[in-house]
């Protein structure tokens, strides 16, 4: 049997996940547009939920693309005389996925959670508690400049990345190329923020700061 046109098909269907990737970068990009320019709480809430939606259509694509692989994958184990209904398979598979579905799955989606938490500390730079004593602001210019500094490079980030573990910035071709040359030597990477106590940085653990990202280009045009 030729698998030719079916790697195909599954290769196209793994490009519709980077379009949902994609969409859902844009839709946070929208997101954090509408908090910073103070529009209605409502605009908001529906980016949200258009968030869900790309989250349910990741899920389903997920569990077609499992579906679809483990039918062919038991298929050419077995070597049957004769073809099966490959359709039927996938589908039979597919549909016991999905009975297990909970709305929790959309929730614990990697982008939404990363949309939630940007939108949070969106809202807390943009729409601060007033009634907070104000601190001295020369002190609180001090430290946001402070935050914009990278600890690798001590200039001022272009691209801040976070680390998911131990939660401190970094620029982000700096950490990649220190992370590229200790793997190179065989060690670990500590994290470069003095008196952080966390010894293993790895790239999966970094996700872009938009946040800050915003805040030092908005500094910049000041």
């Amino acid at each position: 049997v030729s698998f030719n046109a079916i790697d195909s098909a599954l290769s196209s269907l793994k490009n519709c996940q980077s379009y949902i990737n994609s969409g859902m970068d844009m839709a946070t990009q929208v997101a954090l547009d509408l908090v910073e320019s103070f529009n209605d709480e409502e605009d908001v809430n529906n980016m949200e939920k258009v968030m869900l939606e790309y989250a349910k259509m990741d899920r389903e694509l997920n569990h077609y693309i499992k579906a679809f692989e483990e039918t062919i994958n038991q298929v050419k184990q077995e070597k049957p005389e004769n073809l099966p209904d490959l359709e039927n398979l996938v589908q039979e598979k597919f549909l016991e996925m999905e009975s297990m579905n909970s709305d929790s799955d959309l929730q614990r989606n990697e982008k939404y959670m990363y949309f939630k938490d940007q939108l949070k500390e969106m809202k807390k730079q943009y729409h601060g508690n007033d009634t907070i004593e104000q601190i001295d602001e020369d002190i609180a210019v001090t430290r946001s400049q402070m935050n914009f500094i990278c600890p690798i490079t001590q200039v001022t980030m272009k691209r801040p990345v976070r680390n998911k573990v131990c939660g401190h910035i970094y620029e982000e071709d700096a950490i990649l190329e220190m992370i590229q040359t200790q793997k190179q030597k065989k060690k670990n990477v500590r994290c470069p923020k003095m008196g952080c106590s966390h010894v293993d940085v790895k790239g999966s653990d970094l996700v872009q700061d938009d946040i800050l990202k915003r805040l030092i280009d908005s500094q910049k045009k000041q």
